[in-house]
């Protein structure tokens, strides 16, 4: 009985040898290049996983400093520096990056300073000063600092600690000009003091209630802001022309 016979035709065996070249080709290249391309997707992978690990481990964080926070609220209301000490502490220890910990550290500052812990008040300031995130934060602490250190009589370490700040607008900006002006109120340079108060003025947002405050420094210094004239107000006319008869 007949059987058929397979014959490799010589473009059949042209095509053999090619793949057999291409298959010889990867394996020598997986060999050279297999290990750091597994590597190198390894570190993607992996970086997506710890990306989403990082996600996970902020959320935790916030929510036990956010616990520990409460705490500090406790202290805050009671007035207890021992205990504000402890919380702060423990924030600094475990939480020590997040916002909680600086917030900690603000609160901790007003109850020591208010018992008259000058001294660990300014531990706790300078901490926020040196460890915040937020540059909100980290001048919030300058200026209560200076404060203390005006308290101390120290207005000249105040300056120069208010002066290290460096530029800075808006709100903020206007709070350490404000400060400024204390400063210069307790060395007697009330001209300085003037200067300082206008700037604070000028750059105070004007819906805040604490700009009220800064004019009454100026119309203390005799330097009272001119009223503000609303849009479309009728100015009285002095005589003559647009007089009524």
């Amino acid at each position: 009985m007949w059987r058929p016979t397979h014959q490799h035709t010589p473009m059949a065996s042209a095509l053999d040898l090619q793949e057999q070249e291409q298959l010889d080709d990867l394996k020598a290249f997986w060999k050279r290049w297999g290990t750091p391309i597994t590597w190198g997707l390894a570190l993607v992978f992996g970086a997506f996983a710890a990306f989403n690990g990082w996600n996970l481990w902020q959320r935790k964080q916030a929510e036990g400093a956010a616990a520990l926070y409460d705490q500090m609220l406790v202290a805050n209301l009671a007035n207890d520096p021992a205990k504000a000490a402890l919380v702060f502490t423990d924030l600094k220890d475990r939480y020590g990056r997040t916002v909680y910990a600086a917030n900690a550290g603000l609160l901790a500052a007003k109850i020591q300073a208010s018992r008259g812990l000058t001294e660990e008040a300014m531990r706790s300031l300078q901490w926020v000063q040196d460890q915040a995130g937020e540059p909100e934060v980290k001048l919030m602490a300058r200026l209560h600092a200076a404060g203390l250190l005006m308290d101390k009589k120290q207005p000249e370490d105040a300056l120069k600690l208010l002066d290290a700040a460096g530029a800075v607008e808006g709100t903020m900006g206007a709070l350490l000009a404000d400060r400024r002006g204390d400063v210069y109120m307790a060395q007697g340079k009330p001209a300085e003091a003037r200067a300082a108060y206008q700037a604070a003025y000028a750059a105070m947002d004007t819906k805040l209630e604490y700009r009220q405050l800064i004019d009454a420094k100026l119309a203390a210094l005799g330097a009272a802001p001119a009223p503000v004239v609303a849009p479309g107000a009728a100015a009285t006319p002095a005589s003559g022309v647009g007089a009524k008869p």
